[in-house]
């Protein structure tokens, strides 16, 4: 295939089976008719992924407002069940580096999945890894324990079609708006990528969650849920970089 000359291409001789293709179909799945825009692949091998080049310029409050509204479009495409793999995908996924698990068969809570698939896989690998000890542990299993007893689910929630590493260097501001790239796209709860968007800090972000909140409204608290949300990443974080975040990710811990 002949590569048009405005295009990115991200290569990993060493990537993982199934690395760049997973991505591409989670970039596939997010493209929502009516949602954020979403770069779509033009070329996937085993070892390269090539998309259409992004020209970038800064953000605005209008374009902030607009992903707000889209956000919620693409969130409320919905998946099957939390966990739930992108369409054309059927086994495990990546989150940076690292594999994200998913869930082949139906979960309808959001607290078992996300202590199960999101917290508990990252945790025995630090763990092993001796970044955290069994101390460490006990307090997360404490938090993994209510989750799974529905402390934080909501019946009126139902599972959004995520991002998923909705962090702000996956959000490209374009001249015709937001424009979403590097997902770890599946079934989640819409909290988390919101939640996402501000933990390394981003541009208009209070815009583009008023205009998402006015759009489809969350439900109350969710400002009080942010940093649970944020556990997920931390951990990643954690397990990738070292113990340089687990004393954000223990306070998380600590505080629910």
């Amino acid at each position: 295939m002949t590569r048009p000359p405005a295009a990115f291409v991200k290569h990993r001789h060493d990537a993982p089976p199934g690395f760049f293709e997973v991505e591409a179909a989670g970039l596939r799945w997010l493209g929502v008719p009516g949602g954020v825009p979403v770069v779509q692949p033009l070329e996937v091998t085993a070892t390269s992924l090539t998309t259409p080049h992004l020209d970038t310029v800064p953000p605005t409050g209008a374009a902030a407002d607009e992903f707000g509204r889209l956000l919620a479009v693409t969130h409320a495409a919905g998946a099957r069940w939390y966990g739930v793999p992108p369409d054309g995908w059927e086994t495990d996924g990546f989150i940076g580096t690292i594999e994200l698990p998913h869930s082949l068969s139906p979960l309808d809570s959001w607290g078992a999945f996300y202590a199960n698939l999101r917290l508990r896989p990252y945790l025995r690998t630090a763990y092993d890894a001796g970044t955290i000890d069994s101390a460490h542990l006990k307090v997360f299993e404490r938090l993994c324990h209510k989750l799974e007893a529905g402390a934080y689910d909501d019946p009126a929630e139902r599972p959004s079609r995520v991002h998923g590493d909705l962090w702000s260097g996956n959000v490209v501001w374009c001249p015709d708006g937001v424009h979403l790239i590097d997902p770890a796209a599946h079934g989640g709860h819409r909290e988390t990528d919101l939640a996402m968007l501000n933990l390394f800090g981003m541009p208009q972000v209070e815009r583009v969650l008023r205009a998402y909140d006015e759009a489809h409204p969350l439900a109350d608290g969710w400002r009080e849920r942010v940093d649970l949300h944020r556990l997920h990443p931390l951990l990643t974080h954690l397990v990738m970089f070292g113990a340089a975040y687990l004393p954000r990710a223990m306070a998380v811990a600590h505080h629910y």
